[in-house]
């Protein structure tokens, strides 16, 4: 067999594997739509006979037919959702019920010990992603925090990461309404979400276990004291998804760290590390992660002994100065993402975000 006969047979050995494999239809199928809904029926030339691997994917676009970008749109976001569906299925978390409450939270462990109040991001396999669910649910562990006997509040991550912010499967479930309801929906429960962190009453505190993405990187402007493992890192890639700050940081940042360098996080996608983050201000100590939960959580038990009206009353005076700045900040950066939500810049670009995650 000579070595031209030899391609040709590695390469229609390919094309079946592409065609058999369930997998490969899937990501076909993902593919197809992807190119219907961003760019409108296939008018490219069909790839010469040789070219197995694109004259699949050219067919599976091609097979879309007429069919308009917007009904794309729709099975793009229906299809990538069953699959962000069934895939989470199959990872039970661990329910916990806060200390005093009835409630139960399905992705957070919440406990009481030692007069401190800990809220546990319990999605490890998903790197503690936030979904509606847990955005809700956070802001109902943040309302029985504030309530209940607890000194200081903790925030941190289960397994290896503190959070990877929110979770993109979120942008699939489109209601009757359309792509604007789900924004305004989406809009009213951020709000709600970063004025529990604005109004909440006790010291705060981010124990950021491993890295930190989006949200859970703006969100730390509003915490009192963030301590954070050597391994931590403080990402926000707002622009890359179209999408635009949030959780006061448009405010906050510029004011930790000054204009230039918040400019380089929230603009242009500059990943921090722990020590970077320290020193401009983001962060308030680092540790090494060997002796990380040991020596964060023997401080906060001294801190937890502390006077309790004393720090919130402390707490009160410092935010009081900033609260009502702050509510207005969180409002015009909602209405703004609300607007950002419903673009075709953003759209576009969470679908590249999922389009690159299920590359053939």
């Amino acid at each position: 067999m000579d070595l031209q006969q030899f391609q040709f047979e590695q390469a229609k050995s390919r094309l079946s594997t592409l065609k058999n494999d369930p997998g490969n239809e899937v990501k076909l199928k993902i593919y197809a739509l992807f190119k219907q809904a961003t760019q409108g029926p296939c008018n490219t030339p069909k790839p010469g006979m040789l070219d197995f691997v694109n004259k699949v994917k050219w067919d599976a676009w091609k097979s879309l037919g007429s069919i308009s970008q917007d009904k794309a749109r729709q099975q793009y976001c229906d299809l990538v959702g069953s699959l962000v569906a069934a895939e989470g299925g199959s990872s039970a978390q661990v329910a916990a019920q806060p200390a005093g409450s009835e409630a139960t939270y399905e992705t957070l462990l919440v406990t009481t010990e030692d007069n401190i109040t800990t809220i546990k991001l319990n999605r490890p396999t998903k790197k503690n992603a936030i979904t509606t669910e847990m955005y809700n649910d956070i802001v109902a562990a943040l309302e029985q925090a504030a309530k209940d006997d607890s000194v200081l509040t903790v925030f941190t991550g289960a397994g290896d990461f503190y959070c990877s912010g929110n979770d993109l499967s979120n942008f699939t479930k489109i209601p009757e309404g359309g792509v604007e309801l789900m924004a305004k929906q989406a809009g009213d429960l951020l709000r709600n979400y970063v004025n529990a962190y604005i109004d909440f009453p006790k010291p705060l505190v981010a124990v950021v276990n491993g890295p930190a993405v989006g949200i859970a990187v703006t969100a730390l402007g509003l915490f009192d004291l963030v301590y954070a493992t050597e391994k931590a890192t403080f990402h926000t890639p707002f622009s890359q998804l179209g999408q635009s700050p949030e959780a006061c940081s448009s405010y906050t940042f510029p004011k930790i760290m000054g204009v230039a360098k918040a400019s380089e996080m929230l603009l242009f996608n500059k990943k921090l590390t722990a020590t970077q983050a320290c020193e401009l201000g983001l962060v308030t100590e680092v540790f090494p992660e060997s002796s990380f939960q040991m020596e964060v959580w023997s401080r906060l038990k001294a801190y937890a002994k502390l006077p309790p009206n004393s720090l919130a009353l402390s707490k009160q005076l410092i935010r009081s100065t900033e609260k009502d700045r702050l509510h207005a900040v969180n409002d015009a950066e909602v209405e703004r993402l609300v607007e950002r939500w419903t673009s075709d810049e953003c759209f576009n670009a969470i679908m590249s975000f999922f389009q690159a995650k299920s590359k053939l």
